[in-house]
């Protein structure tokens, strides 16, 4: 072989392996990312970060209205702790003020026939100042929602009454609130306090009249 011929087998050889190197280098270059795909990975990981701080801020509402709702329910307690106490003064205020009303105090004098005794003026005068009381005690238990409620004659309900003992009576029907021993209370529509209450029986015999309290009391 010529020396020729041989430097023109080598020229060729290399300008094939330039051309494989070439095409490899293309091979490699059409695999990376174009700004296309860029722009796509970058929306989802946004579109994954939005949805991840959604999902952040619903849990803290929700956080928050438990938080409310658990500092509302402690200050009702005690604020209901606290009127319930209450309750034991409006108690004993009425019961002086039934106890008054009721009748004349010892050394008062005998009252004429068909007349109620009238208790004398300094007793007149406690009795006028602890009404007053009585009235503001139940004016500011207002501002609250507190107030009483009825209970005598209405059929006994566990839910709103205690009962302590049973009266034989036609005065009201069977199962039915005879005697209010003390007021029950509701604070807006919760109940703060049952009524302490007698519930009727019907009376065995007799002509009905009275209440067993009278009755069934055997002195």
């Amino acid at each position: 072989m010529s020396h020729e011929e041989q430097e023109g087998r080598n020229r060729m050889g290399g300008d094939g392996a330039g051309e494989r190197g070439g095409g490899e280098d293309e091979g490699q270059n059409g695999t990376a990312a174009t700004p296309a795909d860029q722009v796509a990975a970058l929306a989802a990981e946004r579109d994954e970060m939005k949805d991840r701080m959604l999902r952040v801020a619903a849990e803290f509402e929700n956080w928050k209205r438990r938080a409310r709702k658990e500092q509302e329910d402690a200050e009702n307690k005690a604020r209901e702790a606290v009127l319930r106490d209450m309750l034991d003064v409006i108690d004993n205020l009425e019961r002086a003020v039934g106890a008054f009303g009721e009748g004349a105090p010892a050394g008062a004098g005998a009252p004429k026939a068909g007349a109620a005794p009238a208790p004398p003026q300094d007793a007149a005068a406690v009795l006028k100042g602890v009404g007053l009381v009585l009235r503001l005690f139940q004016s500011k238990f207002e501002r609250y929602q507190v107030k009483p409620f009825a209970a005598r004659g209405e059929p006994f309900d566990p839910r709103i009454h205690e009962a302590i003992s049973k009266v034989a009576t036609a005065d009201v029907p069977p199962n039915a609130v005879a005697v209010e021993l003390q007021r029950g209370y509701r604070i807006g529509e919760r109940l703060l306090r049952p009524a302490m209450v007698s519930v009727a029986t019907a009376p065995a015999g007799g002509d009905g009249k009275g209440t067993g309290g009278s009755e069934g009391g055997g002195h």
